[in-house]
């Protein structure tokens, strides 16, 4: 199969490893359009973080005339991001379900004050995550333009975000905080 777009290593982390080749398809079908509608400006939410990286990459590698906008997340009172998929969780859910926002602030903290190894961070969140009753696909962070791990150094002041993916109930969310 060929794909109008070139591979980039972004596309293959976090939620390219739960979903192999989605991104691929979503750029397919972004560029189709793009190509329909020649847009100047063209707006991506930040709650799919990645998602948006991975079409500002592709615009930057076919050199379109195209500025990409990252739109914030809409948050509910709580910090819960605002998505359709809060649809399917129930009301006692809806409240579980600020616990991701609040797990991604604890991480990000953690991080920025560099008391202990990252990994070891993201695995205690993702464990504290879990025992309120997650199933936790990952929680990281990441350098914010390329997704890749930070080194120990730019914990402390280099734009990060702190990443989340995690199943309440059959319920998937997802949710990041730039820090």
């Amino acid at each position: 199969q060929q794909y109008l777009v070139l591979p980039s290593v972004i596309e293959d982390l976090l939620e390219g490893e739960f979903r192999p080749g989605h991104f691929r398809g979503v750029a397919t079908v972004v560029l189709k359009l793009f190509n329909i509608f020649q847009p100047h400006v063209a707006v991506f939410g930040k709650k799919d973080y990645q998602q948006r990286l991975v079409i500002e990459r592709m615009v930057q590698q076919l050199a379109l005339p195209i500025t990409i906008v990252g739109a914030e997340i809409a948050r509910a009172e709580g910090g819960l991001a605002l998505s359709s998929r809060n649809g399917y969780l129930s009301a006692e859910q809806l409240e579980q379900a600020r616990a991701l926002s609040a797990a991604l602030h604890s991480l990000a903290q953690a991080a920025r004050q560099g008391q202990q190894p990252l990994p070891v961070l993201e695995a205690q969140t993702t464990q504290a995550l879990n025992a309120l009753g997650w199933q936790t696909d990952y929680l990281t962070v990441r350098l914010r333009d390329s997704l890749q791990s930070p080194a120990a150094e730019q914990l402390a002041d280099t734009p990060l975000v702190a990443l989340g993916a995690a199943r309440l109930g059959s319920t998937r969310l997802i949710d990041n905080l730039e820090f």
